[in-house]
């Protein structure tokens, strides 16, 4: 008996001591005095078929940081509160912060602008350095829409693609989103994810549509889910997937890694 709580205790220990190993805050230096960080989830085996940067909504201000030996951040968001969906489908998660000189959050004009390209271009280097060969995406929801879609413009052919989720096509008071956006722009291939009943005025689901029809992107369309619990356009309703997490990010998934998936998502 005693042999066995031994080891399972052991065996606990170690499985608290993989999770650790497994995530981890990156912090890089961008620009001069400025430094980028992202909390870096990997799977618990070490091994990963692509990495995916993900770009949370809103200001795109999740705090990261260490408190009694424990990472802390927000984790409301769509993107950062399925970041461990896409660990579990072998996709190792990079969920970007703020950037150090933007304490109060980044509006869509610094979002579009070189200073955040060079940010984002910074932190694909740090990930190559580390998963040398492998393919590196840009997923972005909502207001992280136009982070993904301006950095994947200056990124080139240097990232395997880009996703965009509950895009940001119509400005609000923040900016002006992803309204005159020039998507001929972005070298690498395009994915378009969208919830068929969003609600937010923001991010209109027609205009995913129209947008996949113009530029022949493929289009993931979501349906369902759990009844919303927050603001329409924030990510406990239909713009953020809620109730429809998993099956949203194992359609990406598969897109990512070129094998078979869904247009609908039901």
């Amino acid at each position: 008996m005693r042999s066995s709580i031994i080891t399972l205790a052991v065996f606990v220990l170690l499985a608290i001591a993989a999770a650790v190993r497994a995530q981890e805050i990156v912090t890089v230096s961008t620009r001069d005095g400025v430094t980028q960080s992202f909390l870096l989830t990997i799977p618990a085996d070490g091994k990963a078929a692509a990495v995916a940067v993900l770009f949370p909504g809103g200001p795109g201000l999740i705090r990261l940081r260490t408190e009694e030996g424990r990472i802390r951040f927000g984790e409301g968001n769509f993107l950062v509160r399925a970041r461990q969906q896409f660990v579990d489908r072998g996709v190792a998660a990079a969920v970007m912060d703020a950037p150090s000189d933007q304490p109060r959050g980044m509006d869509d004009l610094f979002r579009l602008g070189d200073k955040h390209a060079l940010d984002v271009a910074r932190v694909s280097e740090e990930i190559k350095r580390r998963f040398p060969g492998l393919p590196v995406f840009l997923v972005g929801t909502s207001r992280g829409t136009v982070s993904a879609a301006a950095a994947a413009r200056a990124l080139g052919d240097s990232v395997a693609g880009v996703v965009l989720t509950s895009s940001l096509f119509i400005g609000a008071r923040a900016g002006p989103g992803l309204s005159g956006f020039d998507y001929t722009k972005i070298k690498a291939p395009v994915l378009l994810v969208h919830h068929a009943e969003d609600g937010c005025k923001f991010t209109p689901y027609h205009e995913a549509r129209r947008l996949a029809e113009a530029r022949q992107y493929p289009l993931i369309t979501v349906s369902g889910g759990k009844s919303p619990t927050s603001d329409p356009c924030e990510a406990f309703s239909a713009h953020g997937y809620l109730g429809k997490e998993t099956e949203t990010v194992d359609a990406i998934v598969n897109w990512m890694l070129k094998k078979p998936y869904p247009t609908s998502v039901d």
